[in-house]
């Protein structure tokens, strides 16, 4: 249940944030549990898969060989087969060329003088309607209204002019006639912009029926600008007064447009099919032919081919080595991880485990791919520098280190092992990338193998650097090539890649930890820390408890030490293994402390009930407070199924005889520990818990007790399922003795109390002699008091 410190110590996180954890930790939960297992673990077979092909199959070769115009070929080079070839550039400029001769697409309005016209009757209905009116016309919203319909905005004196007009027929027909008469010629909006795009050629189409009118560059044509001085030297005599007529003209000057327009997106398309018309340039290699000779000075036409051909082998290789390199991966995950299954005895990762390390894998990959890409970028900064001697500063063994630390070797060395051979074919199957990840991930995996701190991975990262330099000297002997400068390099990058793996391992560390809810040892310490929230709350609301769990801590660490088992997830679990007495802390007797207990007052059924839960609540509060999958598991194993004796006995008792009370109401549902440190915080829990009813626990009675404890637990069949044996539990008894022993052992009485007890002859009491100053003393004379060295010898305690 939650508790109001951990609420209160919660930190304020964004919504988003945690929409994201819910998410994840919901996929997480669905993958990991659930009815489909098996289904599960195949669809994350094939989709991790898919994406490391993915990944691997883009990748350039990690030593390709490219040539550019000039450079010195190193090697003969001959066609290893008939290619048949585009030759680009060539195509390109072939089709520029057919795209230069499409002529221009003009536009031509044939019917632009009906339309002035059309417009211009408009303007004058409109006008005479307003005047039509009786209250008369509006002539700031007349004025808007035919400026709209004439298409040009009209001035208060144009807007009088037309008021003006005598006979709309008889203006209509001039207007037709001059407008007829202008447009008879096809005009242009610029004379020099349309008399160049005639000299290339233009095509005239019908506007409305997109039929073609004209081809060819003899066009006759008039400007806008002359069109517009031909119409003002019109003469309009019918229609109105020879003012009003001659502002009508300046109307439609501004009205008139060309009825000859350039068609940009028909152009366009003309030009797009030019081009789809000319067919690719192609040239044909044969088999063998040779294309450049060792020492030659490769030339244009010989790049381009090469090219080419790279071109060609990409295209045709991708498809179907994505498909083998997809097989091979399949295959790779699969056979070892049966092999692993089969013969391993510790290798049994679950689905959270395999997505776990389908998670690690996927990001190694993407990670040195990625630094992959930095490198080629860093071999044109640097080109003194080989670009193949960046991969021994490459993090290979980053995705080994973080499954040992998370899980454990077995699995560790699985994952290596699969992963080695897909480095070495993402990097142009070199069998040096194979050899360098496999063995620096084992080096890596086997250095923090214990864990406890952040510097242990360090360590780690320094063996791993140890192993690159080894292997990066032997590489250099081997290719003959020790004593240069590269080799320096090789020496210098192998030396650091150590730390880079260790530094990357530091950084993701706790954002698995944080994503997949894994508890590492890292996380144990940090749990170990008694200052931490729930452990707070459960000193302060049952100190009784917490102060059990402290003693049930140093016992199973002690223990487990003994055993070999894990120390610190023991110790860590056994603080918390009792933290679900929080919510009902009275009814456990430990926290009574000689008060009223309320019990007597609630049937042994309930009585158990209340005891049982404590288990439920202490899981669902490890949970709030991620305490992790292993401290979570102990908690719900450290009662197992053991039978709550007293309750039980209680219950017999009230239903008399010839009742029978089912023991299964008074048992833990468990389940039994599956673990060696399951084993010992419940055996600890019970041996403690006993040990305080000891009235003169000497020596003999303790190790008495706590062989008595582990029998009866033992012959209760409650260690059946973990890995105890008997020579385990020999040396728990014994880890057991000497911590019990050192906690009740005896004391010797001291001669004299260590404070004067005040009496009614005036001599002070306990409770007073902190009040009152320390009388001088009377006779200067007197023998001085005794020296601590003698107090010490009247303890028995002599130098």
């Amino acid at each position: 249940m939650p508790t109001q410190t951990g609420d209160k110590n919660k930190p304020a996180r964004n919504s988003l944030v945690l929409i994201a954890e819910h998410f994840l930790d919901s996929l997480v939960e669905r993958f990991a549990g659930g009815r489909h297992e098996q289904r599960n673990r195949f669809i994350l077979l094939f989709l991790a898969a898919a994406i490391l092909a993915f990944l691997i199959i883009p990748g350039q070769q990690f030593r390709a060989v490219s040539y550019k115009v000039g450079d010195i070929a190193t090697s003969d080079i001959r066609a290893t087969q008939d290619y048949l070839l585009e030759d680009r550039p060539l195509t390109d400029k072939k089709r520029a060329e057919a795209e230069s001769v499409v002529p221009f697409v003009y536009d031509y309005n044939v019917s632009a003088a009906t339309e002035l016209t059309q417009r211009f009757e408009k303007g004058l209905a409109l006008v005479r309607e307003a005047m039509a009116q009786e209250e008369g016309p509006d002539i700031k919203s007349l004025r808007d209204v035919v400026s709209k319909s004439l298409a040009v905005e009209l001035s208060p004196v144009e807007l009088g002019a037309l008021l003006a007009v005598r006979s709309d027929r008889a203006l209509l027909l001039e207007i037709s006639r001059i407008t007829g008469q202008l447009y008879s010629q096809r005009i242009v909006v610029g004379r020099q912009v349309f008399a160049s795009d005639l000299e290339h050629g233009i095509l005239i189409v019908d506007a409305d029926s997109r039929q073609v009118i004209a081809t060819g560059n003899s066009t006759p044509y008039i400007g806008l600008a002359e069109a517009r001085g031909l119409l003002e030297r019109a003469r309009i005599s019918q229609g109105g007064g020879q003012q009003t007529l001659t502002t009508v003209k300046e109307i439609l000057a501004r009205m008139l447009k060309p009825n000859l327009t350039f068609n940009r997106e028909a152009t366009d398309e003309k030009r797009r099919q030019a081009r789809e018309t000319v067919r690719p340039v192609l040239f044909q290699l044969k088999q063998g032919e040779m294309i450049v000779r060792v020492g030659e000075r490769v030339t244009a036409e010989q790049a381009l081919k090469l090219q080419k051909i790279a071109e060609a082998r990409k295209g045709m290789n991708r498809v179907v080595g994505g498909v083998g390199i997809y097989g091979l991966v399949l295959v790779l995950f699969y056979l070892p991880y049966r092999f692993a299954r089969k013969n391993i005895r510790k290798f049994n990762p679950s689905n959270k485990d395999l997505l776990l390390l389908a998670f690690i894998t996927i990001c190694s990959f993407l990670l040195l791919k990625t630094v992959y890409i930095v490198s080629t970028v860093m071999g044109g900064i640097f080109p003194s520098i080989d670009t193949a001697n960046y991969f021994y500063l490459f993090p290979f063994a980053v995705g080994a280190i973080l499954v040992r630390i998370i899980l454990n070797s077995e699995v560790a060395l699985v994952h290596t092992a699969i992963c080695a051979p897909l480095f070495g074919i993402m990097f142009n199957n070199s069998l040096p990338v194979v050899i360098y990840s496999l063995l620096g991930g084992v080096v890596g995996a086997h250095g923090v193998r214990q864990c406890k701190d952040r510097g242990t991975i360090y360590k780690a990262g320094m063996k791993v650097s140890v192993a690159n330099l080894a292997l990066a000297i032997s590489f250099q002997i081997v290719g003959d090539s020790l004593f240069s400068m590269q080799s320096l390099y090789c020496i210098l990058f192998a030396l650091a890649g150590g730390v880079i793996n260790a530094a990357f391992v530091t950084g993701i560390i706790p954002i698995l930890e944080g994503l997949f809810h894994y508890t590492t040892d890292i996380k144990l310490l940090e749990l170990a820390n008694l200052n931490s929230p729930i452990l707070r709350e459960l000193m302060i609301r049952a100190p009784g408890t917490y102060h059990h769990s402290v003693l049930v801590g140093n016992m199973v660490e002690s223990a487990a030490e003994a055993i070999n088992a894990n120390p610190l997830l023991a110790r860590v679990a056994a603080y918390y293994h009792d933290v679900g007495k929080i919510s009902k802390p009275l009814y456990f007797i430990e926290n009574v402390a000689g008060g009223e207990n309320r019990h007597d007052k609630l049937s042994p059924n309930m009585s158990a009930l209340i005891l049982i839960a404590h288990v439920k609540e202490g899981v669902e509060l490890a949970r709030e407070h991620r305490l992790g999958l292993p401290i979570i598991d102990i908690i719900r194993q450290s009662h197992g199924t053991s039978l709550i004796t007293f309750f039980y006995d209680k219950a017999k008792k009230l239903a008399g005889e010839g009742k029978v009370v089912d023991e299964r109401e008074f048992r833990y549902p468990g389940p039994k520990p599956q673990t060696r440190e399951a084993g010992l915080v419940l055996l600890a829990d019970c041996v403690e818990a006993a040990s305080r009813t000891l009235t003169d626990p000497t020596p003999a009675r303790i190790q008495g007790l706590v062989q008595k404890i582990i029998n009866k637990v033992f012959i209760d069949g409650q260690l059946d399922e973990c890995e105890l044996t008997l020579k385990n539990l020999h040396g728990i008894a014994k880890s057991f003795n000497r911590i019990l022993g050192a906690i009740y052992h005896h004391r010797i009485d001291y001669p004299e109390p260590a404070y004067k007890e005040k009496i009614a002859g005036g001599k002070k009491t306990l409770e007073d002699s902190h009040r009152e100053p320390p009388e001088a003393p009377s006779d200067q004379h007197q023998e001085p008091e005794k020296s601590g060295g003698e107090d010490l010898k009247r303890l028995g305690i002599t130098h």
